[in-house]
């Protein structure tokens, strides 16, 4: 199916917040502006917010308003990324969770990447849902009374959900036609009981973490060469002190012979 315009004249809000996963974002943005569709992103606060890649600083992202001001019935749908950050921040915000209650009480879809779900728990949301999301957050999920689901992308209804980043491009290709209104190709069969947990975490923290730069031998020679010219400028500026000090004559007393 050629995605291209399928969702011209929608209206898709993308709500986001520091810390977003990039690859999720910049995934979902691209496929969404190719089919046409308009899009705003809304964060908690104004001007740029920070992308990541898991756990490493990524891209700026201009934010073109603030959750505070929008309202559900001005968009067709709703689309929130995940990151181990963006959705911890968004899900604390009043404003954010009542901007999400406003898509459901509309039955508007609403897509979930990865830890975004958590989003959908404090609103409130998850109950009765079969969901996936990425696997660490799974208990919160269950906890809310959702159904869980270990596969890379699920639809219930108006709500999709993805799994991890490395499930984004299965995500975008069941994204287009969820925005678009198309009916589910098979309904969700109910099951009373969520997959199980994974037995191992996903990914390491550190494993990110090692990829992050160190300083290069000659950031840390600059370093060097600057410091070694401010100690000396210091000790060139208190020797000069110094020799003045001595040079300068000292005052003499007033002869008392002398009449006023």
């Amino acid at each position: 199916m050629n995605a291209s315009g399928i969702l011209a004249g929608k209206r898709i809000a993308i709500l986001a917040a520091d810390g977003v996963e990039q690859a999720e974002l910049d995934a979902a943005l691209a496929a969404l502006k190719e089919a046409g569709a308009q899009l705003t992103v809304l964060a908690l606060r104004p001007g740029r917010i920070r992308g990541m890649h898991v756990h490493q600083p990524a891209d700026l992202v201009r934010v073109d308003g603030k959750v505070d001001n929008a309202k559900a019935a001005d968009y067709d749908g709703l689309l929130i990324p995940g990151g181990y950050i963006a959705p911890d921040l968004l899900r604390q915000s009043a404003q954010a969770r009542d901007f999400v209650r406003g898509f459901d009480a509309a039955a508007k879809p609403i897509a979930a990447m990865s830890h975004a779900a958590l989003v959908l728990v404090s609103s409130g949301l998850a109950a009765r849902r079969t969901l996936t999301s990425w696997p660490g957050v799974r208990d919160d999920l269950v906890n809310a009374g959702a159904i869980w689901r270990n596969q890379p992308v699920v639809r219930d209804g108006h709500y999709l959900s993805s799994r991890t980043p490395e499930d984004a491009a299965a995500f975008v290709r069941e994204l287009l036609p969820f925005m678009a209104g198309k009916a589910e190709a098979a309904a969700v069969q109910a099951k009373e009981d969520s997959d199980p947990p994974l037995q191992a975490p996903s990914e390491q923290p550190e494993q990110s973490l090692r990829w992050l730069a160190g300083p290069s031998l000659g950031a840390m020679l600059s370093l060097a060469i600057v410091g070694v010219g401010v100690v000396a400028a210091n000790r060139s500026r208190r020797k000069r002190s110094s020799q003045e000090a001595e040079t300068e004559p000292l005052p003499t007393a007033p002869d008392p012979r002398a009449t006023p």
